[in-house]
């Protein structure tokens, strides 16, 4: 620390001097000043770090000197943040300015790449992805580029520096996605330049991302508390530039834009509204919650969706032809703006005064009035104003309904009821009108609309004129009653279809207007019902038929979801419905027969309910099979799913409305309180889970909030039902009314931010050939519904007349047609199950591939295999390769998840699966042809064939499961083949890393750590499993694996370069892991700034990882260049520096735990040096150095082990209290076992070699001093800040008993090592206390880290039958010398034995019989063991002749547990494991070897040709070669050749 802070105090000296010239030099004063002021700041900082220097220097060991050095460097560092703060700024940006630059230019790159491989890519749905994201990314270029410019062009405005940086955060996400799309291209591109070229673009675009993404955190960091200010300043810009094209309008000068036109302008300005309002949203959370860096994003976004709708309103107020629309327009846009502004301006007020009760409701009545004016700008759109009056003129005459006494009547009951059937009539068919209409022009809406509202004023005249005839006063009220629930859905109808034009391409809309005519249809229905008396079923087959007319619209285009049915939900029901049809059908029939009217009506009216559910199967069955499709563009799930947010929140509403109404029962109160809890609970789990998958920081926070709103507005909701369900006092239903209104608010505010169009999904796209699947589905649902309406007009008029027989036979005709149809519909539906096709098409040909790679095999034994064109390079396959098999790997979870749950998606996933397999033959085969090594060619080609077969099984079992849920019994099979292909791809991989580092290819290397960065900012895990303390252990470890392998580097850069591939491929496997823990960490640290800090320090790590990987290739591929061993060991030192960068954020985060995990290392290597010295010892080599004896040390060891038991007890008192008690505690520990090893090494030494035995008690004596003391620091660790009653401060005072006791035990060793009479005692007694530990040890459930192998466990049992011999011994000699020696060997022993029985029963492949059986007898031995130790304990006490009779007994059961694990272990090997030291199978290995170059050279002498014939007296012409002859020869050769040595071989095995 005081070696660091002379560096530091010379750089700040330098900068002081440097600044000091600077104002010297400066012209203006002011900055002169500022510059001086600065300089004397950071002089004074200096001053303080060197004092503090000077007290930490002088006093090393003292806490607090240490303590003030850190805090005046951390003074220091704040100093020279501020004075160099403007000089940071312009690298930052210059930093950002020049990796958007390269971004652009890769972005250009890749969508011209894209673009040349589009002709030879054969996946049709790659293709179509890939050229939707060049999009999205070719629309975010321009903007990016204008960002630079603008910078360029003024460097030094704040303005320009947020333009860019905003504009860089909205590139980063597309290009990612494009990334992904180019790469999943790759393998499908036919044309290897232009697939090579899109690969290596792809490659080059994501590591230029990488450093955009962290340049841009930098630029963001110093520039962003300035946001709000820019945000405010940019939309008063708006709100000029909207003021000058009203300006412009007045004038008749405002035209369009290109490419704008009035359909588009009002879509964008539909679309954007919402996501206005969603921004708006975060901001209020924001400014409420008090953070200011999270309220400046929200500013900024709010800004950016502002512009966007100011360009909209401008488009739709030029394109508009009539000039008081168009000042409307931008009237109401001003509107808009200055409220946002206001807004803004608020926002930022509240930041200042975050718990100030008047500014919070001063925002949130601002925010009233934003969200009026942006439904007032919607509703200056063409159409919308139309609706507005239809919508108004539907309020007004709805008052007719809240008079007191209803008008005289002017008609007769018929002519009223007849009008009433007729107004019905209009009124549905004017619905029908409204919901066509919104699919069209404003003009068709604003048409259908106000004949709409005419025709239900018609309808609401005559229903008043109905229920004045009426004479019960209840009957009347229910009329009323009726009619204002159809004045309701009228005008949610009228609603729905205006949310439908402003934006069509909303999630659901359709779904949503068409669920809204339905209703309109149904209230009608009642209506009907109640008032009007016809003959016997008459309004009951009217009633049915308009519901038929209402569901008709589901078949016109189905292509959008009707409902949340999967297919297989579908079928069932098609069938449970068609049931309920054919019953209801025949007792329509009966009935006409029997003239039982109310059977009849209860028939028609159950037999319509069977058809409107067929007709919603049949419209999502045909969705799901066209979205199934291969050739459709399946849709991408959003954040969330505003279906369910809708639906939820209508729900809601409806139950709400059900709960205070004071008619409803106490059966219907709880029915309604299911109801909101079970759509709450949704919500909140939607919110949960969008929180952890956005990566937009203030999204995930407004979500979480959103969610503690409803949750909590629900309870108190809760509350006041529990209290109505005891007594239903009027009292008790206001209080609920009242608690009903907080939770309706949440809900709507939820849903207006859910409803942003960036959380939005993306809708699929039904091709061609997706319809054309449709189309048997449609059909036989139309012709069912046209045979159904004719059924029912035939049965209305039955019922009258049941005596007329041609009108029975016409009945019979339509029943039968109803019933093909259905049958026809069930057919078409099962015909055409989802993903069914596409598997039997993928299963052919990844047959077909086995078949390819299984002919190359063969041809490879033979070495005849033929590869690929010479001209493509062994690398260029290795990628292809490589490729090819990465996006198989991608795609097996999906598959997994579709074939168990999702079946509209299967078929896009096993076509895309097995459209990769094709390259990925051929790339193995040629890849095979360019190696020389025919071991490696089978290889690379068993493992493909591996994976092909395996990706088979994987098919046959998605086909199997079809995407049904409920088809449990094949998700089992799914799992196994899913587990198996992961392997499969796994072991690829690893071969494909390892030719790939020996050959100097880091480009997968470089692609992998740019991924693992690019994860960093994804969001978190629903629910992290583990705590930060956990994740920071981790993190640790393979931080200084990362270091350690970077030093490493720097040394074989210089002796071995061609080492440097294995270790560059080491690097990439550390740091991907250490980025996904880096991920969770930051998610569970607390503050936030802490999680912030560990992501930016692991990203910045892993651009220097990118940068040594990079010239760890280089070195490879020249090993001499001198220049590029320079710039490794330059980029090795910089990983280094970036590794302590992350552990210092660690250490930020839990400075107490990183103690720990600090204390941990160092005791571990305190371990492994005991262990080294024991081995010495043992070896008699431990001498010491001068004359001294073992008491000169005895004091020092028993002061330092009291002390260690007093740093034993302020660690465990550290978990329960701060971070910093805990650190000293832990350092203090570390410090003192150090002391007490040296002290205990010192005095084991000076004991002599002559005793070596006695110098390996006391040295296992403090080895199990240190072995304590590292679990009792790895249990604190865990335990910290838990509270009392967790089960991690249970296991802390457990480590901390066997602390003392290893203590304990140490100094009663060190007491009795100079007894020559007790030692030995002493030593068995410390030997068994061990192995008891270690027993405890190996019970425990924790898997061991790695795995053994059977033989190397059958090896260490070995070790048990000396041991109990020499145990006997002992106990029979009772010498003291005789039972050391066996104690020392008993404790390695049994120490080996239970570590290699663990780690053999761990290994995967073993069985969990067999694994229980090994764990079982080894407790089992190891309890007898010590049984037997206790024995000569016994027998030493008390040396009689029945005590040493038992040593035999105790050692008999020892042997036989030693007999049941070599059992085990033999069971572990399987019956197909063979010895490889056998002699019979070296010799038969041999023999195969032989007979293998036996045929290899007969199959060369079949290929030699006769030589032309020589000219007579052509030298050689007498050693030609008589073919005829020499080629039956040979092959009687090979024949004889391979009989010998088959029968050899058999013979071998007798």
């Amino acid at each position: 620390m005081v070696r660091q802070a002379r560096v530091l105090a010379q750089a700040t000296s330098d900068l002081v001097n440097a600044m000091r010239s600077d104002a010297e030099a400066e012209v203006d004063v002011d900055n002169s000043k500022k510059l001086l002021a600065a300089a004397k700041l950071l002089a004074d900082a200096t001053a303080r770090m060197v004092e503090a220097a000077k007290g930490a220097a002088a006093y090393p060991e003292n806490e607090d000197q240490q303590q003030r050095l850190r805090e005046a460097a951390e003074g220091l560092r704040v100093a020279t943040n501020a004075a160099a703060q403007n000089a940071i700024k312009k690298k930052l940006v210059n930093r950002l300015e020049i990796a958007a630059k390269q971004a652009a230019a890769a972005a250009t790159q890749t969508i011209a790449a894209a673009q040349n491989a589009a002709a030879s890519n054969k996946n049709t749905a790659s293709h179509q992805q890939l050229v939707h994201s060049c999009k999205a990314v070719a629309d975010h270029i321009p903007q990016l580029v204008q960002g630079m410019r603008s910078n360029q062009a003024q460097p030094e405005e704040l303005s320009s520096q947020l333009a860019l940086i905003m504009a860089s955060q909205s590139f980063l996400q597309p290009g990612s996605k494009m990334v992904t799309s180019a790469k999943s291209t790759v393998p499908t591109v036919t044309d290897q330049a232009a697939a090579m070229q899109l690969g290596q673009c792809a490659k080059n675009l994501a590591t230029c991302l990488a450093e955009l993404r962290t340049a841009t955190q930098k630029a963001h960091e110093a520039c962003g508390p300035l946001e709000i200010d820019y945000a405010l300043n940019a939309v008063q810009t708006l709100r000029s530039e909207l003021q000058d094209a009203r300006m412009a309008a007045h004038d008749g000068q405002l035209k369009p834009l290109p490419g704008e036109s009035l359909e588009k302008c009002a879509q964008d300005l539909g679309s954007t509204s919402k996501a206005v309002g969603s921004s708006m949203a975060q901001l209020l959370t924001c400014a409420a919650q008090g953070n200011e860096h999270y309220t400046g994003v929200a500013a900024r976004e709010t800004a950016q969706a502002l512009r966007t709708l100011a360009q909209a309103a401008r488009g739709v107020a030029a394109s508009t032809k009539e000039p008081q629309s168009a000042a409307a327009m931008l009237d109401s846009a001003q509107y808009v703006m200055e409220g946002s502004a206001m807004l803004i301006h608020e926002a930022h007020q509240a930041l200042v005064s975050p718990g100030d009760a008047e500014s919070q409701q001063r925002l949130a009545q601002v925010a009233r009035a934003v969200s009026h004016s942006l439904n007032n700008c919607v509703n200056c759109l063409p159409g919308q104003k139309d609706v507005d009056m239809a919508l108004r003129s539907i309020g007004e005459a709805s008052k007719k309904l809240l008079v007191d006494t209803l008008p005289t009547c002017s008609k007769s009951f018929q002519e009223a009821q007849s009008e009433l059937n007729h107004t019905a009539a209009e009124l549905n068919h004017s619905a029908g009108d409204v919901v066509h209409s919104s699919r069209g022009t404003s003009s068709q809406l604003a048409m259908a609309s106000g004949k709409f509202s005419e025709d239900f004023d018609e309808f609401l005249d005559t229903g008043i004129e109905m229920a004045g005839h009426t004479q019960c006063q209840e009957d009347q009220i229910e009329v009323i009653g009726n009619l204002k629930n159809i004045s309701m859905a009228s005008s949610k109808l009228l609603l729905a279809a205006k949310s439908l034009s402003v934006d069509p391409g909303a999630a659901n809309a359709k779904n949503l207007l068409a669920a809204a005519a339905r209703t309109v249809t149904e209230s009608i229905n009642q209506l009907i019902t109640l008032c009007t008396q016809q003959a016997p079923g008459q309004k009951e087959c009217d009633n049915a038929l308009r519901e038929l007319e209402a569901v008709r619209g589901l078949l016109d285009n189905p292509s959008e979801p009707v409902s949340e049915l999967s297919y297989f939900d579908c079928i069932e029901s098609v069938m449970e419905n068609s049931k309920v049809l054919g019953e209801s059908m025949a007792g329509i029939s009966q009935h006409c027969k029997t003239g039982d009217v109310p059977a009849f009506g209860h028939c028609v009216g159950v037999a319509s309910k069977a058809l409107c559910g067929l007709t919603e199967a049949a419209g999502q069955a045909s969705y799901l099979v066209g979205v199934s499709d291969p050739n459709s563009q399946s849709g991408h799930e959003g954040l969330v799913d505003p279906i369910q947010f809708a639906r939820a929140n209508q729900a809601i509403q409806m139950a709400c409305q059900n709960l205070v109404d004071p008619a409803s029962s106490p059966s219907q109160v709880l029915s309604a309180a299911t109801i909101v809890a079970k759509h709450t609970s949704a919500l909140c789990n939607a919110c949960r889970l969008a929180s952890s998958k956005t990566s937009n920081p203030v999204a995930r926070r407004h979500f979480v909030q959103s969610a503690k709103e409803v949750a909590n507005t629900t309870a108190n909701l809760v509350k006041t039902i529990k209290a109505l369900d005891g007594d239903f006092s009027e009292e008790n239903r206001d209080r609920c009314r009242v608690a009903t209104t907080p939770l309706i608010e949440a809900v709507e505010n939820l849903s207006t931010f859910a409803s942003n169009p960036e959380f939005a999904s993306i809708p699929a796209q039904i091709s061609n050939e997706g319809s054309a699947a449709q189309e048997p589905i449609v059909r036989s649902a139309r012709s069912m519904l046209d045979s159904s309406t004719l059924l029912l007009e035939t049965a209305r008029s039955l019922i009258i007349n049941p005596k007329d027989p041609p009108t029975w036979s016409i009945l019979a005709g339509h029943s039968r047609t109803v019933s093909d149809s259905i049958k026809s519909l069930i057919t078409s539906i099962r015909d055409k199950a989802p993903g069914q096709r596409e598997c039997d098409y993928s299963i052919d040909n990844i047959n077909k591939c086995i078949r390819d790679i299984e002919q190359a095999s063969l041809a490879a034994v033979g070495q005849s295999l033929q590869g690929c064109r010479d001209d493509i390079s062994l690398e260029a396959l290795q990628e292809q390769l490589t490729s090819s098999v990465q996006e198989i790997g991608h795609l097996i979870d999906p598959i997994n998840t579709a074939a168990r749950s999702e079946a509209a998606q299967l078929g896009h996933k096993v076509t895309q699966l097995a459209s990769y397999f094709e390259p990925l033959i051929v790339a193995s085969v040629g890849l095979a042809s360019k190696i020389m090594d025919q071991q490696q060619q089978m290889n690379i080609l068993d493992q493909t064939k591996t994976l092909s077969e395996s990706a088979l099984q994987m098919l046959y079992a998605a086909k199997e499961g079809g995407g049904n849920p409920k088809a449990a019994h094949t998700h089992d099979a799914i799992a196994e083949a899913v587990q198996l292909m992961k392997e499969a791809v796994d072991d690829i991989m690893v071969t494909l890393n390892e030719a790939a580092s020996e050959g100097g290819m880091v480009g997968g290397m470089v692609e992998a750590i740019a991924e693992a960065m690019g994860r960093l900012n994804e969001g978190t895990p629903p629910e992290p499993e583990g705590s930060f303390v956990d994740y920071q252990t981790t993190m640790v470890k393979y931080s200084k694996a990362i270091a350690i392998t970077t030093q490493e580097m720097m040394t074989k850069s210089v002796t071995c370069p061609e080492e440097l591939g294995g270790l560059a491929s080491q690097v990439t496997v550390d740091y991907s892991q250490l980025a996904h823990q880096g991920r969770l960490a930051a998610a569970t640290a607390e503050p936030e700034e802490v999680g912030f800090q560990i992501k930016t320090r692991v990203q910045e790590l892993g651009h220097g990882c990118i940068y040594l990987v990079q010239k760890a290739g280089a070195l490879q591929m020249s090993p001499t260049d001198s220049f590029s061993k320079r710039e490794l060991i330059e980029c090795a030192r910089g990983v280094t520096e970036k590794v302590s960068m992350v552990l210092s954020a660690l250490q930020a985060g839990n400075k107490g735990t990183q103690a720990c995990i600090t204390a941990a290392s160092t005791v571990s290597g305190i371990i492994a040096d005991l262990d080294t010295t024991i081995m010495f010892a043992s070896a008699g080599t431990l001498n010491p150095e001068n004359e001294e004896s073992f008491a000169d040390h005895r004091e020092s060891i028993l002061k330092t082990a009291k002390a260690l038991v007093e740093d034993t007890k302020r660690l465990v008192s550290g978990a329960a209290s701060s971070q910093d008690r805990l650190a000293q505690a832990a350092q203090s520990s570390a410090n003192t076992i150090t002391m007490l090893t040296d002290v205990v090494k010192l005095g084991a030494t000076s004991m002599g070699s002559d005793d070596p035995e006695t110098q390996v008690v006391l040295i296992n004596a403090v080895r199990d001093v240190a072995k304590a003391l590292a679990e009792l620091i790895g249990a604190t660790k865990c335990a910290a800040g838990k509270p009392a009653d967790d089960p991690s401060m249970y296991q802390l005072k457990s480590a901390a008993k066997v602390m003392v006791t290893n203590v304990t035990s140490l100094l009663k060793t060190v007491k009795a090592v100079e007894d020559e009479a007790t030692r030995g005692t002493r030593a068995l007694e410390a030997t068994i206390e061990c192995i008891k530990q270690e027993l405890t040890v190996f019970q425990s459930k924790d898997v061991p880290e790695k795995s053994t192998t059977p033989e190397e466990f059958i090896r260490m049992t070995k070790g048990i039958t000396t041991a109990t011999a020499k145990a006997v011994a002992a106990g029979n000699s009772a010498q003291q010398e005789h039972v050391i020696a066996t104690a020392n060997l008993s404790r390695k022993a049994i120490s080996d034995m239970l570590t290699t029985c663990k780690q053999a029963a761990c290994h995967p492949e073993v069985s969990e019989e067999v694994r229980s059986k090994a764990l079982h007898y080894g407790s089992e031995c190891t309890t007898g063991y010590i049984d037997l130790l206790e024995q000569v304990l016994l027998v030493l006490q008390k040396p009689t002749a029945d005590q040493r009779q038992q040593l035999a007994v105790h050692s008999k059961c020892v042997a036989g547990c030693v007999t049941e694990l070599i059992q085990t272990a033999e069971a572990m090997k399987g019956s197909e494991w063979v010895d490889p030291e056998d002699p019979t199978v070296i010799a038969e290995t041999e023999l195969l070897g032989a007979a293998a170059s036996i045929e290899a050279a007969a199959k060369k002498l079949e290929q030699l040709k006769p030589r032309a014939k020589p000219k007579v007296g052509q030298p050689g012409g007498l050693l030609l070669l008589d073919v005829s002859i020499c080629l039956p020869s040979s092959e009687l050769l090979t024949m004889v050749h391979a009989f010998f040595f088959h029968k050899a071989e058999a013979g071998q095995r007798f």
